[in-house]
């Protein structure tokens, strides 16, 4: 295991483990590494934490990881054992029990024959030519502590959270190794497929795509990936979250080069290809039958993938496709997108939010298409959609910010996605009942064919649809003008009086650190766990830097996101002081409407004996600069703050209610600043964005209460 799994098993930072390394000369050796990063064994660390009153116990999910990232063979060939043995666990628990009975030597010799009795009806194919291979017996020795414990997890989680959380992990460890599609627009994409009893994903992948269209009783699900290591995961992966009987087939090849999949004709295709590949086989593959729209140039890759979808389906199969915006309107390809559209293929083109799908800095698009054949009418028109404007779309963007309506559509942020889905999927739903949709404005409408057939054959959802108004029309414009100066008057009256100078007896106060009160029971500390029960809102690190309300979060918005939590959370109660381990200078107080929310992660909470400790007097001193800047602890790219070496002076608790109402007037006054500043933001956005576009008149501004 890494320092980094230390700090994560002792919960401390890295700094306290390389400073366990410098001052104890017990603490154990490296045994590999390098001298920057070096590992050490797991038992000798468990054995000197707990020598040292830092480790009751390791919790048995971290040493199942460790288990799995200090394999000998690397950690996706642990990830593969684990997996193929909880399969095993899964599909035949009786035969495992009595297998696991045995030596560990034992044991290894006969797992490859019980493996294999697992693997071939899931997956079928002889031992060695199947997706998810069956190791040599020698192989498999290093690896049975591993299946032990991953067993052992499998009973206190199940076999499907198990490895999930196993993978979950790896690819959180490895996060420049993998592109991966977050669950959020998986399931969109999965949803504007429909139901279908046939999907193929030729890009596999981690599986998500695949992961979000199953379910159905009897389905197939076909992947492939250029990655054998990746083809096998999404297998196994597949086979052990799938509630339905299903056949499960992958395979590890270059998809355009040597399609494994040639004969089948699935009802759906769901695929994010890899972007801006010039390799992707333009010159050996110029003759190939699937180019039935056009030879893509050697610059539209994704096109190929576009061909290669509508290939694979039967006729009247639905294709869908993660793309690059440049996709829709680069010259190269217009050719191919104008015979996509002539054909009947092309139905939708979505524009996502940025950051919903990486890379994040782009808004990509989904393509929506389906095979023309017989039976199958052409469409005279295709939908447009920009997801960005969904918020806005549903009845007009709120005219208060601190409405969740009023939330920037940002693809990255879990409460933003579900309106966005939503809005999306009715739009495609009524534009495929009638054929046709009325323009949404600023979020989407149905185009002619003929009208999208000009020199460009530009499918960017952007040119057709320009922004609604930041501020949604004069009368919602008004509305803000007239709250902002409500507002306005509201940080006026709350703009603290002239500062006074200080005594010269307050710079002697005696001070004390949080760690000493908590250690006094004048407070207790809790971290951020991150999830609460369904429907419990959660308060995180960015509420309480802007002020903003805790919010229910959405189902996991990421791929890797899942529902294996090693505590239960911590709810927030009135009084209670929260704040960032970020390094940021910022304290909250836990209000009424505050209360009962999740503790989220990056977050500390106090709770202060209200007897002793001023809940605002608390937050008031933990926000000084100077006291943040001495407790924090910095590595190359971040800083994060020791809670318990905050310092504040011991005052009786008379003089602390003095300071406490000053600093509850100084917040009062923070969040007015705050609000006026977002209600500015909006009018002079609204009005330029009103201006420009013809929905405000340039004359003189209608005053507070006139008549609209």
């Amino acid at each position: 295991m890494t320092a980094a799994g230390i700090a994560r098993l002792a919960g401390v930072g890295r700094a306290a483990v390389s400073n366990w390394r410098r001052r104890h000369a017990d603490f154990p050796k490296p045994v590999g590494g390098t001298d920057t990063s070096p590992s050490f064994a797991l038992a000798e660390v468990e054995r000197w934490l707990r020598g040292q009153g830092k480790l009751s116990e390791v919790p048995l999910r971290e040493r199942v990881w460790q288990q799995l990232a200090g394999h000998p063979a690397g950690p996706v060939t642990a990830l593969l054992h684990a997996g193929c043995g909880l399969l095993l666990v899964h599909d035949r628990h009786t035969d495992w029990l009595r297998l696991s009975a045995v030596s560990d030597a034992h044991l290894a010799r006969q797992l490859p024959d019980a493996l294999d009795a697992v693997l071939t009806p899931r997956f079928g194919k002889p031992r060695r030519t199947r997706a998810v291979p069956v190791p040599a017996t020698p192989d498999l020795l290093p690896s049975v502590p591993l299946l032990r414990s991953a067993a052992e997890l499998a009973a206190e989680l199940g076999a499907h959270k198990a490895y999930e959380f196993l993978l979950g992990r790896h690819l959180d460890a490895n996060p420049r190794q993998y592109t991966l599609t977050p669950q959020g627009p998986a399931e969109l994409m999965a949803e504007l497929a429909g139901p279908a009893r046939s999907v193929l994903d030729p890009a596999c992948g981690t599986g998500a795509l695949l992961r979000a269209a199953a379910g159905a009783p009897g389905q197939q699900l076909y992947g492939q990936d250029s990655a054998a290591d990746l083809a096998a995961l999404t297998a196994l992966r597949l086979a052990l979250g799938s509630d339905a009987p299903a056949t499960v087939r992958t395979a590890a090849a270059d998809t355009l080069r040597a399609d494994a999949h040639p004969d089948v004709a699935v009802d759906a295709v769901l695929c994010h290809p890899p972007f801006n590949d010039r390799n992707w086989g333009h010159d050996e593959l110029s003759y190939d039958a699937r180019w039935e729209y056009g030879l893509p140039a050697r610059t539209e890759s994704e096109l190929a993938w576009v061909q290669h979808a509508l290939a694979r389906l039967r006729d009247g199969g639905t294709a869908v496709l993660l793309m690059p915006p440049a996709a829709a309107s680069r010259r190269s390809g217009r050719r191919i997108r104008a015979d996509l559209l002539r054909r009947g293929a092309l139905r939708a083109v979505i524009a996502l939010p940025p950051g919903a799908a990486p890379p994040y800095n782009l808004p990509l698009h989904v393509w929506v298409l389906r095979r023309p054949g017989p039976g199958v009418p052409a469409a005279p028109e295709a939908l447009l959609v920009e997801a960005a404007g969904a918020t806005a779309a549903a009845d007009g963007r709120h005219p208060d910010p601190r409405h969740p309506e009023s939330r920037h559509t940002d693809g990255r942020d879990p409460r933003a996605w579900p309106p966005v889905q939503d809005a999306v999927l009715d739009a495609y739903r009524r534009f495929e009942r009638h054929g046709t949709l009325a323009e949404i404005p600023g979020f989407a409408l149905s185009v002619p064919v003929l009208d999208l057939l000009d020199d460009e054959v530009d499918l960017a959802p952007a040119r057709r649809l320009p922004p609604r108004a930041a501020g949604g029309g004069a009368k919602e414009l008004r509305a803000v003008r007239d709250r902002l100066g409500e507002t306005l008057r509201l940080t006026a009256d709350l703009t603290p009086p002239r500062a006074a100078p200080a005594t010269p007896d307050t710079a002697r106060w005696p001070l004390t650190t949080v760690g000493e009160l908590a250690r006094a029971g004048h407070l207790v500390i809790h971290t951020g766990g991150g999830v609460g029960a369904p429907g419990v809102p959660v308060l995180t690190d960015h509420d309480v830097l802007t002020g903003a309300p805790p919010a229910v979060p959405a189902a996991p918005h990421d791929d890797t996101a899942l529902s294996v939590r090693p505590e239960q959370p911590v709810l927030t109660e009135p009084g209670d002081v929260v704040v960032p381990v970020s390094g940021t200078a910022a304290a909250r107080v836990v209000d009424g409407a505050t209360a009962g929310a999740a503790l989220g992660r990056g977050l500390a909470l106090l709770r202060p004996d209200p007897a002793a400790l001023d809940p605002w007097f608390l937050a008031g001193f933990l926000r000084g600069t100077a006291n943040t800047r001495q407790a924090s602890s910095y590595a190359s790219t971040s800083a994060r703050l020791d809670v318990r070496r905050l310092q504040l002076p011991r005052l009786p608790p008379e003089r602390q209610r003095g300071y406490g109402e000053r600093f509850r007037a100084l917040a009062a006054f923070e969040d007015a600043l705050r609000l006026a500043g977002r209600l500015g933001e909006q009018l002079v956005r609204g009005m330029y964005d009103g201006l420009t576009d013809g929905s405000v008149a340039p004359g003189e501004p209608v005053a507070p209460g006139e008549p609209d």
